[in-house]
């Protein structure tokens, strides 16, 4: 008997319920196990219009609020957050103990989480942290949004944008498109071709629109290349990412796109269809892929939520971690 897929809740007041039963009735919970309180996923099938057939859902984390069910739909709750973080923490533990082959994730409030006191700002610190403490080392962890046409992994993710762009420096972009390289070789691909995408506008322009390109970012790019990867740029930001996009009209000219910040990288990735995006952790010792979306608490609770997002990333963890 194979491995199960772990699948966690996602924060139980937003449309993480919803997506999972959702996915259930649609018969693509095979060989997956929900990390979750199964009231607040009873409650989500109540919403949703569905019968009450029963999820498959793992022996719940301890110390899970017995009132969870109870709570207000779309508003950030430190319950909530605690609940949300017990899950993953509990399911990462699981894979990581070799009883589970991959983790895929529902959506998180970020304000929850903090409201909670966990101290990490999203998923992606959360399981860096969990994995660092697992192999004893600390983890250099990236963020990837893949769909069939794009991917982009980010150098920097959760946190401003002024301090972003302090962030950046040489050694950091470099374990980028280091860490991007392994993972499509993972992922299938010999020779991968990854663009570098430019800071400021037009690639800096020589320096005149800004400097990080030609201090920062080249002298990374080249330092990939002296490793033998196929790394290129640093290209226009506002280019790069229609020259990357595979389709059936016109092949992509590369693999993936290294972006520096957060919103540079995954408004193209986002603008292509949400419901087809898929969030991946890289440099874990483990697979785990998310929807693109978030827990839209404006819509939570009203039986609306399309569970497309997720459905791609259990497909994109069945395909990286087969059973």
């Amino acid at each position: 008997m194979s491995l199960p897929l772990l699948l966690t809740m996602g924060d139980p007041v937003g449309i993480g319920p919803e997506i999972i039963v959702r996915a259930h009735a649609a018969g693509a919970l095979d060989e997956v196990l929900v990390v979750g309180d199964p009231a607040v996923l009873a409650r989500a099938q109540a919403v949703c219009g569905l019968p009450p057939a029963a999820v498959p859902v793992w022996l719940p984390p301890g110390g899970l609020e017995p009132s969870l069910a109870t709570l207000p739909w779309g508003r950030v709750d430190a319950r909530a957050g605690a609940a949300a973080a017990a899950c993953i923490t509990a399911a990462t533990r699981e894979v990581l103990a070799g009883r589970a082959r991959a983790l895929v994730t529902a959506p998180i409030h970020k304000e929850a989480l903090a409201a909670a006191g966990l101290g990490v700002p999203g998923h992606t610190e959360l399981l860096q942290s969990l994995a660092s403490a697992h192999v004893g080392r600390a983890l250099p962890v990236r963020m990837m949004l893949a769909n069939d046409e794009l991917r982009v992994v980010l150098v920097t993710i959760h946190m401003a944008l002024r301090r972003a762009i302090e962030t950046l420096d040489t050694p950091g972009i470099l374990e980028t498109i280091v860490i991007t390289h392994e993972a499509l070789q993972r992922f299938g691909i010999a020779a991968p071709r990854i663009a570098v995408a430019g800071l400021n506008p037009h690639a800096g322009e020589g320096g005149l629109f800004g400097d990080e390109e030609i201090r920062l970012i080249t002298p990374a790019i080249e330092a990939a290349c002296a490793r033998g990867i196929d790394a290129r740029g640093p290209f226009a930001p506002d280019t790069v990412f229609m020259r990357a996009r595979d389709s059936a009209a016109r092949p992509g000219e590369f693999d993936a796109v290294v972006a520096m910040t957060h919103d540079h990288g995954l408004i193209p990735v986002k603008y292509l269809g949400v419901e087809q995006g898929v969030n991946l952790t890289l440099g874990l010792p483990l697979v785990r892929t998310s929807p693109d979306h978030g827990t839209a608490f404006d819509i939570a609770g009203r039986g609306l939520a399309d569970p497309a997002s997720l459905l791609a990333a259990l497909r994109m963890a069945r395909r990286l971690a087969p059973g």
